[in-house]
C-alpha cells in the first residue's frame, strides 16, 4: 500500500505547489451497487457479482484555479459475493478498498453557494471475502467463494453539486462509477466456466467537508 500512496501523494504535492491553492478534506457516506456478470459455459443461465452495501471514506483536495483541482481518496465498501442462478442466490461476506486520485473539473463560485464538479481518475480496488469457506456450497458449479483478497486497477468517473453551509463549511453530494475487471479469484469460476469481464460500481454519496 506504502508503494502505491508514495507517489500519488507526490502527485499531489506537485500540482498544488505550483500556484495558490485552497485545500479541503470531507468524509462521506453512502452506498455501493454493483452490476452482475453473466456466466458462461454452466447447466443454466446464472450471474455472478456482488450485493449492494454500505461506504464510508473521506479525502483530501485542493483547488489551484476556480476551474481545476485534484483530490486523493479512500472509501470502505461493504459488498456481500453473489451468484445467482434461477430462484437460487447463494452469498458469502465480502467487502473492499478504494484508494485512488482524481482530477477535479469545476465551475467558479464567485459569490454562489453552489459549486458543480467532475471528477475523473484512477487507483486501485481491492476486493476481499471476508465469510467462512465450505466444502460444499450452493451454485458451486458456476463459482467458488474464497475468503481471500485481490487487487484490480480501477478507473474513477463521476460528478457531482457543492453546498456552501458557511465560509468554510459545505455540504457535498456525488455519484461515481468505479469501473474494474471482475475479480476472478475471489469469486473464482470452475474448468469451463467463463465470466464477463468488467465490473461497474455505481457509487451515490453524501458528505460534509471543511476548506482551508
Amino acid at each position: 500500500m506504502k508503494t502505491v500512496l508514495r507517489p500519488v501523494l507526490l502527485l499531489t504535492a506537485l500540482a498544488a505547489a505550483g500556484s495558490a491553492q485552497q485545500w479541503e478534506y470531507a468524509g462521506y457516506g453512502g452506498a455501493s451497487f454493483l452490476n452482475s456478470v453473466s456466466v458462461s459455459g454452466g447447466p443454466a443461465s446464472a450471474t455472478a457479482g456482488f450485493q449492494p452495501g454500505f461506504v464510508g471514506g473521506g479525502y483530501l483536495g485542493y483547488s489551484s484555479s476556480k476551474h481545476f483541482g485534484g483530490q486523493i481518496r479512500y472509501g470502505f465498501m461493504q459488498s456481500n459475493l453473489r451468484l445467482q442462478s434461477g430462484g437460487t442466490e447463494a452469498t458469502f461476506a465480502g467487502s473492499s478498498h478504494v484508494v485512488h486520485y482524481d482530477l477535479i473539473i469545476q465551475t467558479a463560485r464567485n459569490e454562489g453557494k453552489v459549486q458543480l464538479f467532475a471528477a475523473v481518475g484512477g487507483g486501485l480496488k481491492i476486493f476481499c471475502g471476508t465469510g467462512t469457506e465450505h466444502a460444499s456450497q450452493p451454485l458451486y458449479q458456476y463459482g467458488d467463494f474464497t475468503k481471500t483478497t485481490e487487487l484490480k486497477p480501477m478507473a474513477s468517473f463521476g460528478g457531482g453539486v457543492k453546498f456552501a453551509l458557511s465560509k468554510r463549511v459545505f455540504l457535498r453530494a456525488e455519484v461515481r462509477d468505479f469501473l474494474t475487471a471482475f475479480p476472478t479469484q475471489v469469486i473464482a469460476p470452475p474448468s469451463g466456466i467463463k465470466y464477463g469481464s468488467l465490473l461497474h460500481d455505481i457509487v451515490p454519496m453524501v458528505g460534509i467537508g471543511f476548506e482551508k
